[in-house]
């Protein structure tokens, strides 16, 4: 049947009277050869078909869902589909209403009609009447039987009367024999009285070995592309501070391409900080920064002997940065402490120095701090010293609060005066 002809409307076929008798036609259908599936794929006509017509033919509202059916039998979804396809196909299934599937609504199911094709009643001989000449043709009834068709419609009787059952896997659980059953008699033979045991001694002392000692099969797994770069991206946020918060797969995802060139994850620190160090308290989003350091580095440094250079001329220049800040290194404090106070003690001085006036109001002291003849290195030297509240106190007699801010910033300023349990009312540099 094609499509179109699928609905109880357009069907040529008569619904069947009982359930009994529908049955009777699945089994003509399946066994005469007329019907053939339209799909070239998936299941043919089978046991699964009657099953599924079975288990339909015991609905008194042929409503059944396609899930329904697939936990009931035990079968999958597409299964289920392919065969009620082919039921409907031979004529043997048609809508009365077709299920719906809208976006943010329940699901319907389809409601079915069991009918007999019309070709079932031709091949026996079945005499049909329409009683209501005004009623549907599908309405019609059987009224007798030609008497060649009696032997095979008892035969098809006796198929419908029989009730099919799933078939069981025979699969084997596993590919040793089975157990021989257990033998009931009064022999007083063992098999097993002839086996000997090894010595307590040998026992105790571990110096009995079975006969046939096991050999180990499992070699050590070795690790894929992907593995690898989960690997990688592992180490990386174990080992590096400012990747500590970044997420594994994403972390993979990025260093895909170094960790399939075979980087290790120093070489990855080097190359994300080769140009500059990063804190790992201005690193918002790890994982977007370790992206754009890295972008293009495994084509720049393609062999081992680029990487070792650059991980060689990193670790310098690591070495050299410790060395200009160990004078304010916060894990040296005795430093830090020793070159504040030469500091603040210099600031005093400048401060008993007498003023002079530049012209234009602004009053300097002798060796006051010119903030605008610093370097960099001087003005980070200086806000390392910002750590003692004391110094911050000290610039703000000397410079005043203006010159202090735009030397050390707000920030450094704010925390000192807090910390020193001041507020005194000081107009901000900006």
């Amino acid at each position: 049947m094609i499509a179109a002809a699928q609905w109880l409307t357009t069907t040529t076929g008569r619904i069947a009277t009982c359930p009994y008798s529908w049955m009777q036609a699945v089994h003509w259908v399946g066994g005469s050869g007329l019907y053939t599936p339209s799909r070239n794929h998936g299941p043919k006509w089978g046991p699964t078909t009657v099953l599924i017509a079975q288990e339909l033919s015991a609905l008194t509202e042929c409503r059944p869902s396609v899930d329904y059916l697939a936990r009931k039998l035990k079968l999958s979804v597409r299964t289920v589909k392919y065969h009620l396809d082919m039921l409907r196909e031979a004529g043997l299934l048609v809508y009365r209403t077709k299920g719906t599937r809208l976006t943010g609504r329940i699901n319907q199911a389809s409601v079915f009609e069991r009918v007999i094709p019309v070709e079932f009643d031709e091949a026996l001989g079945i005499r049909t009447v329409q009683r209501d000449e005004t009623a549907p043709a599908y309405t019609r009834v059987p009224v007798g039987i030609a008497e060649t068709g009696r032997k095979l419609i008892g035969k098809l009787a006796k198929k419908a009367a029989r009730k099919v059952r799933r078939r069981r896997s025979r699969t084997r659980v596993s590919g040793r024999r089975r157990c021989t059953p257990m033998q009931v008699g009064t022999s007083a033979f063992s098999s097993t009285g002839t086996s000997t045991s090894p010595s307590e001694t040998e026992l105790a002392s571990g110096g009995h070995t079975h006969p046939t000692p096991k050999k180990p099969t499992s070699k050590p797994r070795t690790l894929n592309r992907v593995g690898r770069r989960y690997q990688l991206a592992q180490e990386l946020i174990t080992n590096v501070p400012w990747l500590a918060k970044a997420n594994t797969a994403r972390i993979a995802w990025i260093a895909r391409h170094v960790a399939d060139a075979g980087w290790q994850w120093q070489e990855v620190q080097a190359a994300a900080e080769e140009h500059s160090p990063i804190d790992p308290a201005d690193t918002h989003r790890p994982s977007g920064l370790l992206a754009h350091r890295i972008k293009g580095r495994h084509l720049l440094y393609a062999d081992p002997q680029s990487r070792r250079l650059m991980v060689t001329a990193w670790e310098d220049s690591r070495a050299q940065e410790r060395f200009r800040h160990s004078g304010y290194d916060q894990t040296a404090p005795f430093a830090i402490s020793r070159t504040a106070e030469q500091a603040i003690h210099a600031i005093h001085t400048a401060l008993a120095q007498p003023a002079t006036d530049e012209g234009d109001g602004t009053l300097h002291a002798e060796g006051a701090i010119d903030i605008t003849t610093l370097t960099r290195d001087e003005v980070l030297e200086h806000r390392a010293y910002a750590a003692d509240p004391d110094y911050v106190l000290a610039m703000l007699d000397t410079l005043g609060a203006r010159d202090t801010r735009r030397l050390l910033t707000n920030k450094l300023v704010d925390q000192a005066l807090v910390a020193a349990r001041t507020t005194p009312a000081l107009a901000p540099a900006f």
